[in-house]
C-alpha cells in the first residue's frame, strides 16, 4: 500500500469518525434538549405541587379553624339545650333502642331523688321496678309486676299510647313517649296534677251550675203550671160571665179581667222562651210538617179576635208551592202566630194577608227557599224604628201604640227563632198605611212525590165568587184560574141575584157581605128556584139549622186550596149536590144500616180535673152543650170512669194526686189493648207549658195537646170534630147561631 492509499483511507476513516463525532454530538444535544425540557416540566410541577402543598395547608388550617368553631358552638348549643331542658318543670329523656337511659333532666329524676342508681345507664325496666320497691307508684289493686309488665310491654309498642302515673304524694304524671327514626325513645313527663285539679273543680262547678239550671228549668215550669191553674179561673170564669146579661159598665169590667189575664199568660210565654233562647237551650226538634195547614190552624185561633174588630184574614198560598217541609213545626208555628197575631193587634180596620212562596235552591229539588209575608194595612212603622223593634222589650214608643200593650217580646224572641233556624227576617213599613213582615227559610221539602191536581167536573160551569174583599176575590180566582174554571167576581150579594145563577153554575160567597148575609143570599136563591151549589166561607163550618139546609158545604175562612178543590171536584150532576163530606153527615150504606136504628143519644165525655176551679170552668163552659159529662178528681177515678162509662172523648189534666194524666192514660190504652175496644181520643187540658211537655204528654199516648187557660173555641172545635154519628147534634141551634154571628 503506497502512501496515497494510506492518506486517502486516513482521511476516510477521519472523515468517518467526524460523521460518527457529528452524530453522537447530534443525539447528544438532543438528549440535552430532552434533558432540559424535562427538567423545567419537573421544575413546574415542582413549583405547581409546592403551591397546591401551601393552598392544601391553608385550608386545612381553614378547616380546623371551622371545624373547632363548630364543635365549640356545637357545645353551646348542647348546653343551651340541656340548659332550656333543666328550666322545664316538666320531665325529659331519652333512652336507646335497648331501653337503656341516655339522658335526663332534673324534673324527670325528681320523683326518684335519694336514688342514685336512677340516672344514665339504667334500663326502663329497672327504673320501675326500683321505683316500685320504694313505693313510688300509686297503683291501686293492680298487681306490682303485672303493672310493670304492662309498662315495659307499652314502651315496646310502634305507637306508643300515653298514660297516667299516679305517684304516692298525690301528683300525677302523664308519659307521652315517642320513637325516632334510630329507634332512640324520647320520653315526657308532664306534670298534670293541677290540670287534674281544675277539671276537678269544673266538673263541680258545671255540676253545681247544671242544678241551678234545672232548679230554674223545674221553678220557671212550676210557676207557669202554678200561674196558669188560677189564671185558668181567672179567664175562664170572665169569659162565661161575659156570655151572661151585663150592663156596659159591667162589661167593660169583664173584658178588662179577661184581657188582662191573657196580657199575663202571654207575658210568661215570652219571658219562659226568651230565658231559654238566652240561655241557648232552645232546642229544634225538626219533622215534617204541613205548612198550609199551620198557617190555616191559627187562622181559626184568631177568628174570635178577627170578628170582634171586623177584619178579614186572607191566604195567598202559592199553587206551586209544596205544603210539606221539614223543620221544627211547633217554632215555626210560633213565628207565624207571633207575626200574624202583631199584624191583627195593629191593624184596626181592613185585612191582614199572608203570602207563601217557595222558590228552588239551585238544582236541588229537595230544598226550597220559603218567604213568608204578613201584610196588614195597620198603624205602620217609622222607618227609624224599624230595627228597634225586633230588639229586647222594644216597642214603637208613640201616642199611635200606647193603647197596644205587650212585653216588646215577640218581635225579638221571633227573630232568635229564625236565625237559629237559619233564616232572615225583615219589614218594609209606612206610617199610616201599614207593614209588611217578611221572613225567609231554607227548608227541606218534605214530600216525596207531588199530589194529583183535582179533577173538576166536565159539566162546571161559571164560578160565581162573593166577597167584597177584592184581594180575597183574588187569591179564590188564582187558585181556580189553574183549573181552567170560569170565574166570575162578585162585591155584593145583589150582584149575585142578578146574576140569575144556572145548574151548572157554583156560588162561593163569604158569609159577611155588604148588603146582606151569605145564607141570605143562599136562602134568596133557594126560593127563586136555584138547585145549584152553593159554598159558604165563614168564620166556623157549623151553620145554625134554618140556614144549614140553603147551602151545600161550609168552609172554614179562609179557605184551604184542597178544600176548596175538593168542595168542587165533588159536585154530582144534574143537582149540584155535594158529595159527603167531613161537613155533611155520610148516608148509610145498606150494609152499614142496623135493622132497626138506635135511638140518638148524647155524647159522652169524661174530664179527669182535680182543681175544684177548673172544674166549675170546663162545666160552664160547655154546660149549654148536649152532652152527657162526667168528672173525675184524679187518674185513678178517671181509669175507673173509663171503664164504666166508655166515654165518647176523655178531656185529661196532667196534674193530679194519686195517679196523673199520663200515667191514667197508659193504663187506659192498656185497658183498650187488652178488651180489644175502639181507640178514644184522649185531650190533654195542662198547665205545663215549656217546650218539650208536648212531646212527654203525647208520647204517653194522649191525642192532642191544650194548654190552660182553657178557650171556650178550642174545647167547642175538639168536641164537634169527635162526635160520633150515632149521638144527638152537640150544639143546639142558639149556641151555633152564636157561634156562626162570630
Amino acid at each position: 500500500m503506497n502512501t496515497a492509499d494510506m492518506l486517502v483511507k486516513e482521511r476516510r476513516a477521519r472523515m468517518a469518525a467526524e460523521r460518527l463525532l457529528e452524530l453522537k454530538q447530534a443525539e447528544l444535544c438532543q438528549a440535552n434538549r430532552k434533558l432540559s425540557s424535562h427538567a423545567r416540566h419537573l421544575s413546574d410541577e415542582i413549583v405547581e405541587k409546592r403551591e397546591e402543598t401551601e393552598a392544601l395547608k391553608e385550608e386545612t388550617a381553614h378547616v380546623r379553624t371551622e371545624l373547632e368553631t363548630a364543635n365549640y358552638a356545637v357545645l353551646i348549643a348542647e348546653r343551651r339545650l340541656w340548659d332550656s331542658v333543666e328550666t322545664i318543670r316538666d320531665g325529659f329523656a331519652v333512652f336507646d333502642p335497648e331501653g337503656v337511659m341516655v339522658a335526663a333532666n332534673s324534673a324527670y329524676l325528681a320523683p326518684f331523688d335519694g336514688l342514685e342508681a336512677v340516672g344514665p345507664g339504667i334500663t326502663y325496666e329497672e327504673m320501675l321496678k326500683l321505683g316500685m320497691s320504694e313505693g313510688m307508684f300509686d297503683i291501686g289493686e293492680v298487681p306490682a309486676a303485672e303493672w310493670i309488665t304492662g309498662m315495659v310491654r307499652r314502651m315496646q309498642s310502634a305507637k306508643i299510647p300515653q298514660v297516667t302515673v299516679r305517684l304516692w304524694n298525690g301528683m300525677s304524671i302523664r308519659l307521652m313517649d315517642q320513637r325516632s327514626r334510630d329507634g332512640d325513645m324520647v320520653s315526657l313527663a308532664l306534670n298534670i296534677t293541677d290540670t287534674i285539679r281544675r277539671e276537678a273543680k269544673l266538673k263541680d262547678a258545671r255540676r253545681r251550675a247544671e242544678a241551678a239550671n234545672r232548679a230554674k228549668s223545674a221553678f220557671l215550669a212550676n210557676m207557669s203550671h202554678e200561674i196558669r191553674t188560677p189564671m185558668n179561673g181567672v179567664v175562664g170564669m170572665a169569659e162565661l160571665l161575659a156570655d151572661t146579661e151585663l150592663d156596659e159598665e159591667q162589661g167593660l169590667f169583664v173584658e178588662t179581667i179577661k184581657s188582662s189575664g191573657e196580657a199575663l199568660l202571654e207575658l210568661i210565654n215570652d219571658v219562659l222562651d226568651y230565658s231559654k233562647i238566652e240561655a241557648d237551650k232552645l232546642v229544634l226538634r225538626p219533622s215534617v210538617f204541613d205548612l198550609e195547614h199551620i198557617i190555616h190552624e191559627i187562622s181559626v185561633l184568631l177568628q174570635p179576635t178577627l170578628a170582634q174588630k171586623n177584619l178579614d184574614l186572607l191566604i195567598d198560598y202559592d199553587m206551586f208551592t209544596p205544603t210539606h217541609f221539614v223543620a221544627d213545626p211547633v217554632r215555626v208555628r210560633q213565628v207565624l202566630t207571633n207575626l200574624i197575631g202583631n199584624a191583627i193587634k195593629f191593624t184596626s180596620e181592613g185585612h191582614v194577608l199572608v203570602r207563601v212562596v217557595a222558590l228552588p235552591e239551585g238544582e236541588d229539588e229537595d230544598r226550597r227557599r220559603v218567604h213568608v209575608t204578613v201584610e196588614d194595612t195597620g198603624i205602620g212603622i217609622p222607618a227609624n224604628m224599624a230595627e228597634h223593634i225586633f230588639g229586647e222589650f222594644n216597642q214603637v214608643e208613640d201616642e199611635r201604640n200606647r193603647k197596644f200593650e205587650g212585653t216588646g217580646l215577640g218581635l225579638a224572641i221571633t227573630k232568635r227563632i229564625i236565625t237559629l233556624m237559619d233564616g232572615k227576617i225583615w219589614v218594609d213599613s209606612e206610617v199610616g198605611k201599614g207593614s209588611a213582615f217578611g221572613f225567609y227559610l231554607m227548608l227541606p221539602v218534605g214530600e216525596s212525590d207531588k199530589p194529583e191536581p183535582a179533577q173538576m167536573p166536565e159539566w162546571l160551569g161559571r164560578v160565581i165568587v162573593a166577597d167584597d174583599n177584592v184581594i180575597n176575590r183574588r187569591i179564590v180566582d188564582k187558585q181556580l184560574a189553574v183549573q181552567n174554571l170560569t170565574v166570575v167576581q162578585c162585591r155584593t150579594g145583589q150582584e149575585v141575584l142578578d146574576l140569575t145563577p144556572g145548574p151548572q153554575d157554583v156560588v162561593l160567597a163569604d158569609h159577611r157581605l155588604p148588603d146582606m148575609s151569605g145564607t141570605g143570599v143562599a136562602k134568596t136563591l133557594r126560593e127563586a128556584g136555584y138547585a145549584g151549589g152553593f159554598v159558604l166561607f165563614s168564620n166556623t163550618t157549623t151553620i145554625p139549622a134554618e140556614s144549614r139546609a140553603h147551602i151545600t158545604a161550609c168552609l172554614q175562612k179562609p179557605p184551604r186550596r184542597r178544600e176548596l178543590f175538593a168542595a168542587l171536584s165533588g159536585l154530582d150532576p144534574p143537582t149540584n149536590q155535594l158529595l159527603p163530606q167531613a161537613t155533611a153527615p155520610n148516608p148509610p150504606t145498606p150494609q152499614d144500616t142496623p135493622p132497626e136504628p138506635a135511638e140518638p143519644r148524647r155524647m159522652r165525655i169524661l174530664a179527669a180535673e182535680d182543681n175544684k176551679t177548673n172544674r166549675l170552668v170546663f162545666g160552664k163552659l160547655v154546660k149549654t152543650l148536649t152532652i152527657d159529662l162526667t168528672f173525675a178528681t184524679n187518674g185513678r177515678e178517671a181509669v175507673e170512669a173509663f171503664e164504666t162509662l166508655q166515654p165518647d172523648l176523655i178531656f185529661m189534666d196532667i196534674s193530679m194526686p194519686e195517679v196523673d194524666g199520663k200515667e191514667a192514660t197508659r193504663q187506659i190504652r192498656a185497658i183498650e189493648a187488652d178488651r180489644d175496644l175502639p181507640h178514644t181520643t184522649i185531650v190533654a187540658l195542662t198547665a205545663h207549658a215549656m217546650s218539650g211537655d208536648d212531646d212527654a204528654i203525647l208520647a204517653a199516648g194522649l191525642d192532642h195537646y191544650l194548654t190552660k187557660p182553657l178557650k171556650k173555641a178550642l174545647i167547642f172545635a175538639r168536641i164537634e170534630a169527635e162526635t160520633p154519628k150515632d149521638c144527638l147534634p152537640v150544639f143546639p141551634d142558639e149556641v151555633l147561631s152564636k157561634m156562626a154571628s162570630g
